[in-house]
């Protein structure tokens, strides 16, 4: 099996399918991607889903289940075996109790979750039974064992019923890395062109995503209202604002100032509606894309001797930020 990228006809809106071996879509994933689409879910929200439900329907092959026939046991397995090296699902090499897990304890509730909105997609055209037992319906509030402690507002939700994943493993979230005023200050200093030490300081003045970012048009960028707004569109090089979100951000005028000199000095007479886009690649002026900031950021790491991951998602800070500032998360 393999996850193919799609583009629909009608839209020319990235999309993604699960091929089996056949190298034929598997119709009800098919089905449940397609419905993702067209409620507008972001690409790799549709990718992510793809991958995890790869990963069931393969299980099931390996056992040969079928995927309306599988019940909670069934789930309980596939569990099993995420956990398992891929070298050992098949059961011809054995795993000694003290070999670490393949995947997190976020992973498999990741690939749970994706696998529960699947079954409850078919379970509305009644399709699949394991809808009903994946979910469970508990008291508000409720933590499992017994404890007499009580969350603010306990009375408020008391006797209420909320939805709960019947298989959750435990899991720890992850703490972001934050660099220091003069590691953010180090990366700054390492960009050799504007554009790329503008959208460095965009990512740390104004706190957006990456994609947000790469999303941007001139239009966006206000100079004299001092703002960045963030809208949700179409774009060429299939950025997108997170969830859609659509918001305007207070910017620092050393920002704004950043922006008029990259504006005269390195973008010029170019005829594009991005802010970034490719100046000193071919094709020039097509949006820049996310390769091209995950090279640079590759680079960069080289440049400066950072360990901040290429992953990169800002956090505001305080106006001003563009010269490096505490509080940006990679």
């Amino acid at each position: 099996m393999r996850v193919q990228r799609v583009f629909m006809l009608e839209s020319e809106e990235e999309s993604w399918t699960l091929l089996g071996d056949d190298q034929v879509p598997i119709e009800p994933v098919e089905q449940f991607l397609a419905f993702l689409t067209s409620i507008e879910k972001s690409p790799n929200t549709v990718k992510a889903y793809a991958h995890d439900l790869m990963d069931w329907f393969t299980y099931l092959d390996g056992h040969r289940l079928g995927w309306r026939a599988a019940d909670l046991e069934d789930v309980a397995g596939f569990v099993a075996w995420l956990r398992l090296p891929p070298e050992a699902r098949t059961g011809n090499v054995a795993v000694l109790p003290t070999v670490a897990h393949h995947c997190s304890a976020a992973s498999v509730n990741r690939k749970l979750a994706a696998l529960t909105s699947f079954c409850e997609f078919h379970a509305r055209h009644g399709d699949v039974e394991l809808a009903r037992l994946l979910i469970t319906m508990q008291p508000a509030g409720r933590r499992g064992a017994a404890t007499s402690f009580k969350p603010f507002l306990h009375h408020m939700a008391k006797g209420e019923l909320e939805r709960r994943r019947a298989i959750k493993l435990k899991s720890s979230p992850s703490r972001p890395k934050v660099l220091t005023a003069s590691q953010a200050q180090a990366v700054l200093d390492a960009c050799e062109h504007l554009r790329d030490r503008l959208l460095f300081a965009v990512l740390l003045d104004c706190g957006v995503r990456i994609g947000e970012a790469l999303g941007l048009r001139h239009e966006d960028m206000g100079i004299a209202e001092q703002s960045v707004t963030i809208t949700s569109r179409s774009n060429a090089n299939r950025a997108r604002a997170k969830a859609g979100i659509c918001r305007t951000i207070p910017a620092s005028a050393e920002l704004m100032r950043l922006y008029a000199d990259y504006l005269t000095r390195e973008y010029g007479a170019l005829d594009s509606d991005y802010v970034f886009v490719n100046l000193f690649a071919e094709p020039h002026g097509r949006p820049w894309a996310y390769r091209a900031v995950y090279d640079l950021v590759l680079r960069l790491r080289r440049r400066t001797g950072s360990t901040s991951s290429p992953t990169i998602t800002g956090t505001p800070t305080q106006p001003g930020c563009c010269a490096g500032a505490p509080g940006w998360s990679v």
